[in-house]
Order: structure tokens, then sequence, then C-alpha cells
């Protein structure tokens, strides 16, 4: 294509039309939103100072900065203290750096070029990142500085695993927070979004700023959805039932019948602690409760407390004692039955295993199945989490919760989001503050922003026991005047993984299932540690792998695994009738021994930190 003078136009085969949105038109206008802007960042930032300056906030950033910076130090000490690996590495970066320039320029030029194919990235989705060569010469950059850090730490030698395993984590972040779509001058959206609003964007989103730290009393509480359109009892966690029992641990729900007829063994579920049980239950359509209810489940649920300071010493026995035990003891006096069906979800698995073990020295025999939810009971393949537990780091924590008793909910929350920064962190940040654009309403994203705390001698029970020194599967864990050994644990298990989790990776809860001493039935979902859980029958996003005996290694289990489409319930619920499909009149909440406290889903959950 050439111009009236036969000249080539502008920029080669580029429309300099892609250029127009990016033209500043209204000065005046944009000055005094930019101002505004910056008043509103002001108060964010006093919101941010002010319970600092009054001692109702103490940062304890020192020791993880230092962490990284010791952990990457020895990156960059492998490749510097040898001039040779200096040069190796300055060359591989400047002749990515050449190809990335050269192949701008042909382009500038209307000249095809060949790039290796790269995987489908949202951060880079809008058009410009191609069309305009300023952002497509910044992806570029990015992409191949990106890789070659990565490479840096990938082939640095000398290294144990758990300090390469963090190197890696670290630089993933780093690499995540200075991504070009994270900044309003190098994101196209952005930019355009600015200049046709004329600021008004950036007006809008130091607003939210300054909202979010305000909700965050101090610290940043990034909004994933519109929290006001949910309410825990009004539009979640809606199936009727009522409390029939509670302790300083917990309340135990028991839900009402909609079967004439039910399984004679009760459900009991324990789940995880950290965040809170009606993940389980988000709305009529999604609530795997509901469904077990209307298969003809008595259905029992521990809701746990949200705990403040005067739980501090709950340990992990207080939790199997006053949470499971005190469950069970419920369960026989509401309805009769001595035996019942268990299921465990997250942590909230790894202490029924545990309490399994513990009832196995004890004689106690009332679980007579156990189902396991994305559980891990053997921590050696416990993915990133593991980053953030050594000696040092536990030390650290541990000082932190002994201030109040607890480790705010806040802490565990952003663990779980920089497991998935790319999406769960950097999104929000992008649309939030930068283009002002309020999240959508999302029931899930509404429970993970409910967060909980953690009692300071549970929580470093959990950490010390099961991530740093694995004890439960190397039959080292003592609790209850016992140490515990997994092997004793005979009942029937059915053990759910998720192929795509990030917190309890399928792998792990694989090698898992060989601590058990019974028969194991391990199931592999589609999605990760919550979708993959919550798939229900009605709707079936993802499908779920059944196999042979989980004996052997993972590799090979999901060679010879079959791929079946759809939710993963009514695989479970035929499991469960298998164990004991009798089934008995249904029961009323309560029964004729226990009166109810108040209608499910309860008061403690919905206590917000």
């Amino acid at each position: 294509m050439r111009g009236e003078n036969g000249q080539n136009p502008p920029f080669g085969a580029i429309d300099p039309a892609v250029f127009e949105p990016y033209i500043l038109k209204d000065p005046e206008t944009m000055t005094v939103n930019l101002a505004r802007a910056v008043q509103n960042a002001g108060k964010a930032a006093s919101l941010w100072l002010e319970p600092r300056e009054r001692g109702e906030v103490v940062d304890h950033v020192i020791e993880p900065v230092g962490d990284m910076v010791r952990t990457l130090s020895k990156v960059v000490e492998y490749w510097m203290t040898d001039p040779a690996r200096t040069l190796e590495a300055q060359t591989r970066l400047m002749g990515s750096m050449m190809t990335v320039w050269m192949h701008s320029m042909q382009k500038l030029n209307g000249e095809k070029t060949q790039e290796p194919a790269a995987k489908p990235d949202k951060r880079f989705a809008d058009k410009d990142w191609e069309k305009n060569p300023f952002f497509d010469f910044l992806k570029q950059v990015f992409l191949v500085t990106s890789d070659w850090a990565s490479r840096l730490v990938t082939e640095t030698e000398g290294l144990d695993a758990h300090t390469r395993h963090k190197a890696e984590f670290y630089m993933r972040q780093i690499i995540a927070a200075l991504s070009p779509s994270n900044f309003a001058l190098t994101n196209p959206q952005v930019y355009r979004e600015t200049i046709a609003s004329n600021g008004e964007n950036l007006v809008k989103g130091m607003k939210m700023l300054a909202e979010d730290i305000a909700a965050g009393h101090g610290d940043l509480r990034i909004r994933q959805t519109d929290m006001s359109k949910f309410e825990v009892g009004v539009n979640m966690a809606v199936t009727p039932g009522k409390v029939v029992a509670e302790n300083d641990v917990c309340q135990i729900i028991q839900y009402d019948p909609t079967t004439e007829e039910v399984l004679k063994r009760p459900l009991l579920i324990c789940p995880p602690w950290i965040n809170k049980f009606y993940v389980l239950d988000l709305n009529p359509e999604k609530s795997f409760i509901k469904w077990c209810v209307d298969q003809g489940h008595t259905v029992f649920v521990i809701s746990w407390v949200n705990p403040d300071e005067h739980h501090a010493t709950k340990d992990w026995e207080a939790y199997a004692r006053e949470g499971i035990d005190f469950a069970l003891e419920v369960i026989e006096k509401a309805t009769g039955e001595h035996k019942v069906n268990a299921i465990g979800y997250c942590v909230g698995g790894t202490l029924l295993a545990a309490t399994l073990a513990l009832h196995a020295k004890e004689g106690n025999d009332r679980i007579r199945s156990a189902t396991f939810f994305t559980t891990q009971v053997d921590f050696t393949y416990a993915g990133d989490l593991q980053v953030f537990v050594d000696e040092e780091q536990l030390k650290t924590i541990e000082s932190t919760m002994k201030e109040h008793g607890y480790l705010d909910g806040s802490k565990m929350a952003l663990a779980f989001n920089m497991l998935r920064a790319s999406e769960l962190i950097w999104p929000y940040v992008v649309n939030n503050y930068l283009r002002g654009v309020e999240p959508m309403a999302f029931d899930l994203l509404y429970w993970n922003s409910d967060s909980t705390r953690m009692p300071a001698a549970n929580h470093a029970f959990y950490l010390r026991n099961c991530y740093l020194e694995n004890n439960l599967s190397k039959g080292r864990m003592k609790m209850g005047g016992h140490t515990l050994d997994m092997r004793d644990v005979k009942v029937p298990v059915y053990n759910l993984a998720a192929r795509e989790d990030h917190i309890a990776p399928a792998k792990s809860v694989f090698v898992g299932s060989q601590v058990f001493g019974g028969d194991v039935t391990y199931v592999m979902s589609g999605s990760g540690h919550i979708a993959g859980v919550v798939n229900p029958p009605y709707k079936p996003k993802y499908q779920y792998w059944t196999g042979p005996k989980p004996e052997g290694d993972f590799e090979t289990w999901v060679s010879h695994a079959v791929e079946t489409p759809g939710s993963w319930w009514p695989h479970w619920h035929k499991w469960i009738e298998q164990q004991n499909d009798k089934r008995v009149p249904a029961r009323s909440a309560g029964g004729d021994q226990i009166n109810p406290i108040e209608d499910a889903p309860g008061s403690y959950v919905r206590v917000r930190v």
C-alpha cells in the first residue's frame, strides 16, 4: 500500500487510525479529573496510614520480603559469581531483545514476521496489544524478559528443592506484578478509557481504592464482587434446617428432610474453618447440601465459630473433640443412630482423617465411611502453599498470632489469592482502581471474601504437623495422648481430588490415598479446589475420572483413568448406597430429644471480620 506520492504510508502497513483513541482532546477536563484522582488517592493513603500511626495495625512485611530477597539472591549469586555464566545470561537476554526489535521494525515496514506461537493470555486479549506497535513492542519485551528471568531460576544449580520452589514462586509473583497490563499508560484498554473519559475512570478507581482500604480497616481488601447483592440466610445458605446444638467451637446444623424416607446412616459434613461452610450451600441450584437432602440423606453440618482472642488455645485436638466428636454425640441424640457417614473438605478433611486415626486408637467406630473433598493427608506434594511454611517463616507466623491469639483471615486470603495472582489479584486491581469498574455480582467470590480467623494453637499445629513436618502420613502426629497411624483407618474411603487444584494438588491427594489402611476409591474431578467440588448435576460444567486403585504413581493412574462427562455427585451417592442403602422414615430436626436453637444457617456463620 502506497500513499498519493508513491511513498510508503507512515508506520508501514499499520493504519494511523489505531493511534486516534490515544490522543488527548480535552486537556482542561483531564487536568481537573487527575487532580480529583490524586485527591482520592490521598484519602486512600491517609486511610492506610492512620491506623498504623495509632498502632492499631502493625505490618509484618519485613520477614516475608527478606525471605524473598534472600531466596532470589541465591539465584543472582549463581549467575554473577562466574563471568562465563554472567556473559551467557546477558547474551541470551540481548539476543531476545534484538529479535523483538527486528520483528518490530519488520512490522512497521509492513513485512510479515514469524513469531513463536504463544499460549492464550487474558492479560493481552485487547486487539491493540497486536495492532498498535507501541503496545505490541511492550508486550513482546515483557514476554521475553519474563521468560528469561524464569529460565534463570530454573537453570540455577545447587539449590535445594524448597529454595528452588520458593525462588520459582517469588519470580512468578514479580513477573505477574510487573506486567504492562497492570499500569494505566501501558495498558491500551485503560489508556483509551482514560482518554475517552478524560480521567473520570481514575477518579472512580481511586475512590474505590479508598473504600477498599477503609473496608480492610487499614489493609487493602480488594473487592472481587458486588458485596451488596448477597446476604447469608437471605439469598445464600438458604437450605431449610435448624441449629440443634452449639458450643464454644461450633454450631451443629441439621437440615429438614424433603423425602418421606431417608438413609438410615446420617451424613456429617466437616467443612474447613478457613472460610465458611456455605460454599456447599451457595444457592439452591448449586447446593451440595440441598442435593444430598433431596437424595434422602439426613444431613448434619459443622458450622465453625469465627474465632477471636478467647479461642487462642483451641488446638487441633479441641477441634476434633469439640467439633467432630461433639457432632457425633448430637447426631446420636437427634436420630438414635450410632453409625454415620462423614465428609471432610480441605483442612476439615485433614482433621477428619486425624480424628479417624484417633478413633481407631480409642475403639470409636461411629464413623463407618469417610469421604474427602480435595483433602491432603500427605503433604509431600502440597504445592505452592509450601512456599509459606519453613522454620523461619513459621516462627514469624507464630509470633504474629501471639499478638491477638489468632491469624487474621485476610492473611490467609492473600496467600490463597497469590497462588493465582494473575487471575485473583491483578485483574481486579486493573478493573477496580484503573478502569473504575465495579465488579460483577458472583456468589462464589462473595463467599471467598467472607474470610475467617484461625486460632493460634490450631493453626500453628496444622502448619507444623502437616506442611512443615508431614507428621500425619509419617505416623508421627500426636493427639489425645496417642501417636496416630493412618494405617489404622480401615473404613471405606471416597477420596475426591480436583485436576487443577492449586491448594490440594491432585497428585498430593492421590499419594495421600495410599496411607489409609482400608479400601480407597480415588476420583479426580475437572477444574479446581472449589469448582471441582461444586459441580451440580443439573448444570454440569466439568467431568470426572475414575480408575484403578490409587497405587503406584499418579501419572500412571491418570493414563488408565476413564473420563465421564458431568457431575461426580451421583457417582459418590451410589458409592454411599453401596456401603449401606437401608432407609427409614424421615427425621425432623432435633428429633424428640433436642429443642432447636435457631434456624439455619445459624449465627456463627454470620460473624464477619
